[in-house]
């Protein structure tokens, strides 16, 4: 009986959690008419062509969804590679400072962060970098929750004996962490994958902050500048963020099983 009982509850979470996500594709086949009649639609409508129509029409779409594409990549990319590496140094090495240095990543975990947006539109500004890409994937290019993680999962899952024979059989600092670290990182790996780029691809701050263009903006830029105080088509709206759901519904797909292994990592030694 508890066991049924626990599995509706579940149920009935995943079906509360999955309502935005139908809701949306409904509205998104719908015009403005009939989303605020008394009873909004709960099912399909016939105007989804129609919305993409006017959609493409009204903003070079493809353009800002290979954007943000191209962004949340260098992100995600830059991340994996700067985080891994400071991770696996505050992992594996002792040296002095160490505990001080990591303690200032954690702090950088509590800070909002809104408190940087002022000194990082000056210092984009400076650069020359206004209405460029690299003003959105540059200055995300390492976060503490990164740091943090692979930090947190290299102490837990690499043993000190396997560095240890690894440096006796002649590997390099650099093929330590390259041939017997990132291979076991996997799981870490693609969590903080799936989290930089989620986060680099709901971005709307700093785009907002340092892009002038129409064919300059990300996605949620992009979809923002169609609503309006007076007169708001919801429905091409919807259609935009159903397009836009897609490259993260793909990429959760991938790496769901690894990122559950990430979270699961147990607690590490020190």
């Amino acid at each position: 009986m508890k066991r049924w009982l626990a599995r509706g509850v579940i149920a009935l979470g995943a079906l509360t959690m999955l309502l935005p996500f139908w809701l949306m594709l409904v509205y998104a086949s719908h015009g403005k008419g009939a989303l605020f009649e008394a009873a909004p639609p709960l099912w399909f409508g016939d105007q989804l062509g129609a919305n993409l129509r006017l959609l493409f029409e009204q903003l070079p779409f493809w353009r800002n969804l290979a954007l943000s594409l191209y962004v949340a990549t260098m992100s995600t990319i830059l991340a994996l590679v700067l985080c891994s590496s400071a991770g696996f140094v505050f992992a594996v090495y002792r040296f002095p400072g160490r505990r001080v240095l990591f303690a200032l990543v954690l702090a950088g975990m509590l800070l909002p962060p809104y408190m940087a947006m002022i000194p990082s539109y000056l210092l984009i500004d400076a650069l020359g970098w206004i209405d460029t890409p690299r003003a959105l994937w540059l200055p995300t290019a390492a976060c503490a929750l990164g740091v943090f993680l692979m930090r947190q999962y290299i102490a837990s899952t690499v043993p000190t004996s396997t560095l240890d024979a690894a440096r006796i059989d002649g590997c390099s600092e650099w093929q330590l962490f390259r041939r017997v670290v990132l291979p076991q990182c996997g799981p870490a790996l693609a969590t903080l994958a799936l989290i930089v780029f989620v986060s680099s691809w709901n971005n709307f701050i700093l785009p907002l902050t340092v892009l002038r263009t129409p064919e300059m903006y990300t996605v949620p830029l992009a979809l923002r500048s169609l609503q309006n105080p007076t007169n708001t088509e919801w429905g091409l709206v919807m259609a935009g963020a159903a397009l836009a759901s897609l490259p993260l519904m793909l990429l959760f797909a991938f790496t769901s099983r690894q990122m559950m292994a990430g979270m699961m990592a147990g607690v590490p030694r020190d």
